[in-house]
């Protein structure tokens, strides 16, 4: 797998999705999806069947939101491990994650619910959601940038721009374009 681009570019997004980190992040992902369903269907169930009224609606809620949301994020590591594997191409999964809903992270309930939560709901609401987060981001290195490079979309390099206000300040001669 080459992670240099047509512009000579290492893509920093590329080169994690299939380094030793992907791997501890997708192990933390399923991990955490097994977690939720385990408490989900355990714990959790008995939990919610002792909360009043107004905190029993606010636990489903924040149980289907969690629910919806490791479902995403299993999905898209799952897409971006068969990509690691050789099963897809780069391209392959961008194209199949376009089902995968995961830059937007829903609102969580007011605090007055979330306190009458049980601990471990919250927790792992907590846990999803800064899970999601790094995955928005690792998704929009791999993703949002290429798509960004086939537009011409990108902003110019600031070290490009930092290089060219040195060559008009000293002279062109002076700064050999080596150093970018």
């Amino acid at each position: 797998m080459s992670f240099l681009r047509d512009d000579r570019t290492v893509s920093f997004g590329e080169r994690l999705a299939a380094s030793e980190q992907f791997l501890v992040l997708f192990k933390e992902g399923m991990d955490l999806v097994g977690e939720a369903a385990a408490y989900l269907d355990g714990e959790g169930r008995e939990e919610a069947r002792a909360l009043p009224r107004s905190a029993a609606l606010g636990y489903a809620v924040e149980s289907m939101r969690l629910t919806t949301r490791l479902m995403q994020i299993a999905s898209w590591l799952l897409l971006q491990r068969a990509v690691n594997e050789g099963e897809l191409s780069r391209a392959e999964a961008s194209a199949e994650k376009r089902r995968i809903r995961l830059t937007k992270l829903d609102p969580l309930s007011n605090d007055d619910v979330l306190v009458q939560l049980p601990v471990r709901l919250r927790e792992l609401v907590d846990m999803s959601r800064r899970l999601q987060a790094r995955i928005v981001h690792l998704d929009g290195l791999l993703y949002q940038s290429r798509e960004a490079r086939a537009k011409g979309a990108l902003a110019p390099s600031p070290v490009g721009s930092q290089i060219e206000m040195l060559r008009a300040a000293f002279g062109a001669r002076q700064i050999s374009s080596a150093a970018m």
